[in-house]
């Protein structure tokens, strides 16, 4: 096993769903990965297994509570023998991007903790040297779902995960910028033909079309990613 990932949430049902599907189930079926979901509520310490109180200076909404949290942390860890990455979905951390799923592949065991209602005591995030983790600008009612998305990111760079590792190649964000058109059969679709170059066998111009369409379309749409490039990488595009 080269990666393992464990996820603390309010809903494992719908992590163990996500992960017996697609690419994720073919790479724990191989070996390669291990996903395992943790009910945040089984390391509650009541009879009524609260897991979230009120904000100290008040507001609305609740907040969840350290105990539990630090206890599914310490609990996997027992199990484990590791030392992981703990990441903490949120909508205040750090923007998940593709280079930081790379970084995250390399590491051998990863918990992530999915957060909900107004967020998560901060001490616990603290204790844990959580690291807070964005999928976008916006705000969900729970971290599962970018849970999931962190997961199957960070799962399809693993090596040997994808049956054809040289589709990574073509992906969004591979080269730090947007994927180039793709075309399939049919080769003309009401009126509109696949660009010749495509069907013509010559791999270098074909390479050097795809380069320049992935840049332009880098421009029209994601002209930020471009202002991190130096301008010696642009030309080489």
């Amino acid at each position: 096993m080269k990666l393992r990932i464990d996820i603390i949430t309010l809903f494992p049902e719908l992590i163990r769903c996500f992960a017996e599907t697609a690419i994720v189930k073919r790479a724990q079926d191989r070996g390669l990965v291990f996903i395992k979901a943790y009910n945040l509520r089984a390391f509650s310490s009541d009879r009524y297994r609260t897991v979230d109180d009120y904000p100290y200076g008040g507001g609305p909404g609740m907040v969840l509570k350290p105990e539990p949290i630090s206890r599914a942390v310490e609990f996997i860890k027992g199990v484990t023998h590791s030392q992981p990455r703990v990441l903490i979905t949120s909508p205040q951390g750090r923007v998940f991007n593709q280079s930081l799923a790379e970084a995250l592949s390399l590491c051998p065991h990863i918990i992530l903790v999915c957060g909900r209602y107004q967020g998560i005591d901060q001490r616990v995030i603290e204790l844990c040297q959580g690291e807070e983790i964005s999928v976008g600008d916006y705000v969900l009612s729970g971290g599962e779902l970018p849970a999931m998305i962190v997961a199957e990111a960070i799962t399809r760079l693993v090596p040997e995960v994808l049956g054809d590792e040289e589709s990574i190649h073509f992906d969004s964000f591979y080269d730090r910028i947007l994927g180039p058109p793709q075309y399939t059969r049919p080769r003309i679709f009401e009126g509109r033909a696949v660009p010749e170059v495509l069907t013509s066998g010559n791999h270098s111009l074909i390479e050097e079309w795809r380069r320049k369409k992935a840049l332009q379309k880098t421009r029209l749409v994601r002209p930020d990613l471009l202002d991190k490039l130096s301008d010696e990488v642009i030309h080489e595009w």
